[in-house]
């Protein structure tokens, strides 16, 4: 363990370190861990301890674009209680991973533009203090992972991913999730590049695609949107099929079929 010091009051440390259980998960299940805290040369009253869920963000402000920290889950894990001098002591929590959080890694892996982490504030009177993130990498749910998967087997390939600031429809986050990809395969003469957001729930989600298609002779290239809704207990196969007529509506909006 790794503690790490809150400087209280009066120059008395208190040390806190942070242990995820299962720092890879998928939106709807239990992350598990536990704050271990030690008390430091004198006896503190803390005002509770609070797990927050934090995202990085871009965004906009006229022609700037900067990255701002998001929580977008905050949880009381302990009420008050009183810490003595030098005592040791332990919080487990399990917490429920809202179905709306972005993916941050594919098959354990992280992918790519996205930075997710789990930050802990122990209060104490005249302190406060959130320490650095815990990374968490949060994985797809099957259905999202069957349509990322359908979108590779087409010949997209990923760019990058990302979070924009902004609520969309049907949605409770104050940002979003844009995963991108360079067209391809014989999507590439229709795309330039695509976009893919989930808006997920407990039973089914939103998926969105954005694409920005390429001009003709006498059309300048614009983005178009499609929209669909994918149950978690359908066939896999209607999804992707969604996924597909999906394409194709974006590519005929601009006369390519």
């Amino acid at each position: 363990m790794v503690f790490r010091k809150l400087m209280a009051a009066f120059g008395a440390g208190v040390e806190v370190d942070t242990v995820l259980h299962n720092s890879n998960v998928r939106p709807g299940e239990l992350l598990r861990g536990e704050v271990n805290f030690r008390g430091g040369s004198a006896d503190h009253k803390v005002d509770g301890i609070f797990i927050d869920f934090t995202a990085v963000v871009e965004v906009e402000s006229g022609d700037n674009e900067y990255q701002s920290n998001y929580s977008f889950l905050r949880q009381q894990i302990t009420g008050p209680f009183q810490l003595a001098a030098g005592q040791s002591n332990t919080a487990r929590f399990e917490i429920a991973v809202p179905w709306e959080t972005p993916i941050s890694a594919i098959g354990g892996h992280p992918l790519h533009g996205m930075r997710l982490g789990v930050a802990t504030e122990l209060a104490l009177a005249g302190a406060l203090d959130k320490g650095d993130l815990d990374p968490l990498f949060v994985n797809p749910l099957p259905a999202q992972d069957h349509l990322l998967r359908a979108l590779d087997n087409a010949g997209f390939r990923f760019k990058k991913a990302d979070l924009e600031r902004g609520t969309l429809r049907g949605s409770t986050m104050p940002f979003f999730q844009e995963i991108e990809y360079y067209a391809g395969h014989d999507w590439r003469r229709h795309f330039n590049e695509l976009e893919l957001t989930f808006i997920a729930g407990p039973q089914s989600m939103d998926v969105i695609l954005e694409a920005d298609t390429r001009g003709g002779f006498l059309n300048s290239s614009h983005d178009t949107y499609n929209r669909f809704t994918v149950r978690y207990d359908g066939n896999p196969a209607t999804a992707e099929q969604a996924l597909h007529a999906g394409l194709q509506s974006m590519a005929r909006h601009r006369g390519w079929f």
